[in-house]
């Protein structure tokens, strides 16, 4: 998929930064300095994490010494979440936040975060304070050699089996599908231009698929290995019961990258084959009855063709228009006009609304 290469195996464990290039052989060009940071937590559920998180954050920003914002997205938790982040907004007024009226999932979150963030350099991370906020600067550094997106690499994660295997066999899926050569989608330590951002489009439980929507819009993906901590407070919120909407929702990103511009190319395929044997099967059957006077009429080779050629013309419409629909009316602009925000804190509820446009 694309031009992208990596000089390496795909599962070959390295000890320094991966960079996928945009072409074999070709070393990015080096991009823009980094003017500001907007830091994207999106959070469920984490109030015994976010006092260490904003105190941890903040001081490796002022180390970075760049104007900066954190923004914390409530997704609907339900304990005292909230009343921490008004605490620690009435100390920092760089810290933001915005609040579900409800759990609308990760990829929700980072749609709100992202329509909130207003500076050139967008991180994401946990609210779990398992991504360690000192590797904040090495992020920078790759953004600023010339990636577009950078995204993290737990090679050493600190997770029970009963997430670490299900990531595994879902990262070894997504790179053969996708041709992206990440070791690690699942990470939610990422870095992006803030073009990238407004770029992709995130809904159901895309989150995990950032690098393959932003490879498909041209966008330079790299990878970074980052120091991963075993979770300290709460409970995880993923396992193996997310591997089926995973797969699924693989499909659909594999069809939205590969096939959105010419959809045809899949739904076209299987449709002519499958009314061509119908033709094929009722041109036989009219033979017969036109040279011989066979009865035809009560033959369930008749109705056979006649399901195969709806089936081939469903394959044409339904199914085509459907994924256009669902695809089309996710854009960022209406994904930010209908935030599900109840209330924020340091962002004006129109700001959300302001993404893309």
């Amino acid at each position: 998929m694309g031009s992208i290469a990596q000089a390496p195996g795909a599962d070959q464990v390295m000890g320094g930064p991966v960079v996928i290039a945009a072409s074999p052989g070709i070393a990015p060009e080096r991009g823009s300095r980094v003017r500001s940071i907007s830091v994207v937590v999106p959070a469920y559920n984490e109030e015994g994490n976010l006092r260490e998180l904003h105190r941890r954050v903040t001081a490796v920003l002022d180390q970075v010494g760049l104007p900066f914002e954190i923004i914390v997205v409530d997704d609907g938790s339900k304990d005292a979440g909230w009343a921490v982040l008004q605490e620690l907004a009435a100390r920092d007024p760089r810290l933001k936040a915005l609040r579900h009226r409800r759990n609308f999932g990760k990829a929700r979150a980072l749609t709100t975060g992202f329509a909130a963030a207003g500076n050139d350099l967008v991180i994401t991370m946990d609210g779990d304070l398992q991504d360690d906020p000192d590797e904040i600067p090495r992020f920078i550094e790759r953004i600023e050699g010339g990636d577009d997106l950078v995204s993290g690499w737990k090679q050493n994660r600190q997770d029970p089996i009963g997430k670490t295997m299900p990531s595994k066999l879902f990262n070894r899926t997504v790179r053969a599908v996708t041709g992206v050569p990440l070791h690690d989608f699942n990470c939610g330590f990422k870095a992006y231009r803030l073009d990238v951002v407004r770029s992709i489009r995130l809904y159901g439980e895309l989150h995990r698929f950032t690098p393959v929507l932003a490879n498909a819009e041209g966008f330079r993906i790299g990878e970074l290995p980052v120091t991963h901590h075993p979770r300290t407070w709460g409970t995880s919120k993923y396992g193996w019961s997310r591997l089926p909407k995973g797969f699924l929702d693989l499909l659909t990103v594999t069809f939205i990258t590969t096939y959105r511009q010419r959809p045809m190319h899949m739904l076209g395929l299987p449709g002519l084959v499958t009314m061509a044997i119908g033709v094929l099967i009722a041109l036989w059957l009219t033979a017969e009855k036109v040279l011989s006077g066979a009865a035809i009429g009560g033959r369930p080779l008749l109705l056979l063709a006649v399901l195969l050629i709806v089936i081939g013309a469903q394959f044409f419409g339904l199914g085509l228009l459907g994924e256009l629909l669902a695809h089309g009316a996710n854009t960022p602009e209406a994904a930010a006009r209908s935030a599900p925000v109840r209330e924020t804190i340091g962002v004006p509820m129109n700001r959300n609304r302001g993404a893309g446009e």
